[in-house]
């Protein structure tokens, strides 16, 4: 987790607390990183790869299932409830032996239905390279209620068969999710939260201390939300999903699904829950990519105290895609790149601002309605015609 420990010591250098300037009907919940605690485990028990599907049938409210080092057939979670205080915890033990789960053609490698108050924690998941073998998922049901999760600590490998097999990927409604200090290697895209037409919310995140690496796709995108559906316990007010002190990082790979940044998020509903949600994205670091943007981002925004290296044509850009730009507050960021830092494509319809950040670029900042003020920026110096020059 070195490079997620230098996210956040970059974020810390830079005055990682900043706060964001205000705005209107600001959110008033956040993503409770601690709905787990308050109470010492009921049980601790442990398990082998012969007997560890028929122990999580038995697990409940309070439970802490150790998984002996070893290989393990692939991990079904399902219509496992713990309780506010008293999570239901599967982990990988202590030491440098892991308990492997291993994926197979067609099947989700680690999967959740209908779930909550879970943590999965401490295993390595590994995909094997196979069509399908999605690293982690929570896969749509008739009755989703899949909630309150914290994936926590796992070595997630050989989910990169091609662009649409995913490191971690949820396909239902979702809310209350604690994503930390996982490792995401090679995969075809990383992370993918919500469905592509925009039914399956991702809602109240907490994505923190994570290291992406090599995706082909995606280190990260964030589905669009169009209304969202009636659930019981699904958040009504307004909520942040919070984006912090992560890395990720592409390459060169080809991408034959097309070309992605290295960070996406989508917009929320025109109207009604969510509307006036609110992604806070900093301290991350975001390094290199090729052939798109290392951020992307439409919706309401507050991005601040990052750093960016790299980007085509931008490193960091803000417009309408699925759903528009609406809000955009943009400050403190530390931008490297060889063609435009900031780019508005939009406006944004409730506002924007764009101040303090620090930027090295031919076009330090371009847009569309632009306001923006007390940047430092640097632009390269024009070459020297020097064939003229005396010999």
């Amino acid at each position: 987790m070195c490079f997620a420990a230098a996210a956040s010591a970059l974020s810390a250098c830079q005055g990682g607390g900043g706060t964001m300037a205000a705005v209107g009907n600001e959110p008033s919940g956040a993503p409770p990183s601690d709905f787990c605690a308050g109470h010492k485990p009921r049980r601790i028990l442990h398990a082998d790869p012969s007997n560890y599907r028929r122990m999580i049938g038995g697990l409940v409210p309070g439970d802490t299932l150790v998984l002996a080092a070893g290989e393990y057939p692939r991990l079904i979670i399902a219509n496992l409830a713990g309780v506010p205080g008293r999570c239901i915890t599967i982990t990988g033990p202590a030491g440098d032996r892991p308990a492997v789960i291993f994926g197979e053609i067609g099947n989700r490698t680690v999967q959740i239905i209908d779930s909550s108050y879970i943590v999965i924690t401490n295993l390595v998941i590994d995909g094997r390279g196979l069509p399908g073998a999605d690293g982690i998922k929570a896969v749509a049901s008739a009755h989703p209620a899949t909630h309150h999760i914290v994936l926590d600590g796992n070595l997630i490998i050989g989910a990169g068969a091609n662009q649409q097999t995913d490191g971690i990927t949820t396909k239902t409604a979702t809310w209350n999710w604690v994503i930390r200090r996982n490792t995401i290697l090679s995969a075809g895209t990383a992370l993918y939260l919500g469905d592509s037409d925009g039914t399956a919310p991702f809602i109240a995140g907490l994505i923190e201390n994570n290291l992406v690496v090599d995706p082909i796709g995606y280190g990260m995108q964030i589905k669009y939300q169009i209304a969202r559906p009636e659930l019981s316990g699904m958040p009504e007010v307004p909520q942040s999903t919070i984006i912090r002190y992560n890395v990720f990082k592409k390459s060169g790979r080809p991408s034959p699904d097309g070309n992605r940044p290295n960070l996406l998020v989508g917009g929320f509903p025109e109207k009604g829950a969510g509307s006036n949600d609110l992604y806070q994205i900093y301290g991350n670091l975001l390094v290199d990519n090729p052939r798109e943007a290392l951020f992307q981002g439409s919706g309401r925004i507050s991005f601040h105290d990052n750093v960016l290296i790299g980007g085509e044509p931008a490193a960091a850009v803000f417009r309408d895609h699925d759903l528009p730009l609406k809000l955009a507050e943009v400050f403190d960021n530390k931008i490297y790149s060889p063609h435009i830092g900031i780019e508005f494509g939009s406006p944004a319809r409730q506002g924007e601002s764009v101040f303090g950040n620090v930027i090295f670029a031919e076009t330090p900042i371009a847009g569309v309605g632009l306001s923006e003020s007390g940047n430092i920026v640097f632009e390269p110096a024009p070459a020297v015609d020097r064939s003229a020059s005396p010999q």
